[in-house]
């Protein structure tokens, strides 16, 4: 785990050693104080310490340039801090995300539901004998919806397909072109049909 995650001094230092990078080699204590939101003498104690651990070089009066340790440093710290907030997006918060749910019986909340699609609803039965579960979070009675989260497993479902036909925007002169026998003949032949936009619907 990122150093700068474990005590507030090496978050500080982390983020005074970008700074320094991104401002070099005019370096201003002051501008680097109100942006990392400590005093001026504070900074001034962190870049001493830094050139004595051979992170930053300087080179005259408020002047400094990150060496190639203290570059490798950064690249590391950051890296560790990438992997840890790559954590918690994809594992963390995916796991707290809920959705609804159509429950088929009564559920109560905590109950652990399999989860399963019908006409592109999420449907969810009480028991874990399916392939995808989750854990309901309100209380149902059947028919009725229900939040789940704790998604685990893949839920079943059958590939199907869509077609779809575009339409020109009323700007275009072309617009009164739309063939309107074979529009309606692909839309008889869909089990579902949705238009999008004015010129959609109208044709």
């Amino acid at each position: 785990m990122s150093g700068a995650l474990e005590d507030k001094r090496t978050a500080t230092r982390f983020r005074i050693l970008a700074e320094i990078a991104d401002r070099q080699p005019a370096v201003s204590q002051g501008e680097i104080a109100e942006a990392v939101g400590v005093t001026s003498q504070a900074v001034s104690e962190y870049i001493r310490d830094l050139v004595e651990d051979g992170l930053v070089e300087k080179q005259g009066r408020s002047r400094y340039r990150v060496t190639k340790e203290g570059v490798d440093w950064l690249f590391q710290e950051a890296r560790a801090l990438q992997r840890f907030a790559e954590h918690v997006t994809d594992d963390v918060l995916e796991s707290v995300n809920e959705d609804a749910a159509i429950v088929t019986e009564d559920v109560a909340a905590g109950d652990t539901v399999t989860l399963s699609l019908r006409e592109g609803l999420l449907h969810a039965t009480p028991g874990d004998d399916g392939p995808a579960i989750g854990v309901v979070t309100t209380d149902a009675e059947a028919g009725g919806a229900a939040s789940v989260t704790g998604f685990e497993g893949v839920i079943e479902m059958e590939a199907g397909s869509v077609r779809v036909l575009q339409v020109p925007p009323a700007r275009l002169a072309e617009s009164d072109a739309v063939d309107s026998d074979a529009l309606a003949a692909a839309c008889d032949d869909a089990d579902i049909v949705v238009a999008a936009g004015v010129e959609a619907v109208v044709a």
